[in-house]
């Protein structure tokens, strides 16, 4: 039991609100800063700091364009970001799976 628990020993997935990121991530090639604040109900300094902390672990990566005259910030899912959420999802699952009271 105990190293199903330190399978979860990744800090960057620990909060809710990186899970979501993450999870957007992993099922859209890119998205927009705009619409992961507006799924995820944040303002944009609390995205801002959790979008730091994944960018730290090079979890993500981003890209600034222009829609006519509006600067566009885009994030998508690194390899390594990919690797590291579906591992910390596997240990996951079997957790779950493998808890019995």
């Amino acid at each position: 039991m105990k190293n199903i628990f330190q399978n979860l020993n990744n800090k960057a997935f620990d909060n809710r609100i990186r899970l979501g990121i993450m999870s957007m991530l992993m099922v859209n090639d890119w998205v927009d800063f705009g619409s992961i604040k507006d799924m995820l109900s944040l303002s944009d300094g609390n995205l801002a700091s959790h979008i730091t902390v994944l960018e730290k672990e090079q979890y993500i990566a981003f890209r600034k364009s222009f829609v006519g005259k509006k600067p566009l910030t885009s994030y998508t899912a690194t390899d390594l970001g990919k690797s590291a959420f579906k591992e910390y999802l596997t240990a996951l699952e079997d957790l779950l799976n493998n808890t019995k009271l």
